[in-house]
């Protein structure tokens, strides 16, 4: 579990194929020390630590991973936001993100507002249903607020310490992106669904 306050801007220095999966090494010093079997949230999924040095670490993607998100585009060199695991003692500063992403939007435009930013994102259907204006929204594992809301897209505001110090910065119009819906949302929907007889959506089949 995470909370979308990303804690350092990695860095893609390795990458390689494996039977369908991908291997990433992360320069990441900032996040040191990491021990193998940890989970560490990469661009808002959740990832397992398997090897690791002072200057970064070692992740391998499963070939599920890499077609439910955006992992699969990266190239070494590119920066990705980072954060571990959420303890029992931390302030939760966003909100609780899992680190599962229910879908992948590309952003359509980026509007200067005052000196923060309000960045207007597709709204796939996976994730649709569970946005609420106000509510919270993880992008690329950020925890963000949801700004505007439309039936084929939502906005939401960043402000200048965000976009100085997560991978929003490198992203433009058409940048492809992780979204993850907030988790009351959706076992509010499990819930109201079951109790009225219908049908499951793709998020709850079994």
């Amino acid at each position: 579990m995470f909370t979308g306050i990303i804690e350092e801007l990695g860095k893609i220095q390795g990458l390689r194929g494996l039977a369908g999966e991908r291997i990433f090494t992360i320069a990441a010093p900032g996040l040191s020390p990491l021990k193998p079997g940890e989970s560490v949230a990469v661009n808002g999924v959740c990832l397992t630590v398997t090897e690791c040095t002072p200057a970064g670490f070692t992740v391998q993607v499963s070939p599920q991973s890499l077609d439910r998100s955006t992992l699969g585009k990266l190239r070494v060199g590119e920066k990705v936001n980072l954060e571990r695991a959420l303890r029992p003692t931390d302030r939760i500063g966003g909100h609780l993100v899992s680190g599962h992403v229910d879908g992948v939007g590309k952003i359509r435009r980026i509007e200067p507002e005052g000196n923060s930013r309000r960045v207007w994102i597709s709204c796939p259907e996976e994730v649709a249903p569970y946005l609420v204006l106000r509510g919270s929204v993880a992008v690329e594992g950020i925890s963000l607020t949801v700004a505007e809301l439309k039936t084929e897209e939502f906005a939401v505001a960043v402000i200048p310490f965000t976009w100085d110090n997560t991978s929003l910065k490198e992203k433009s119009p058409g940048s492809l992106v992780n979204l993850e819906a907030d988790q009351i949302g959706k076992y509010v929907e499990k819930f109201t669904r079951g109790r009225s007889g219908a049908k499951r959506t793709a998020l709850f089949e079994e």
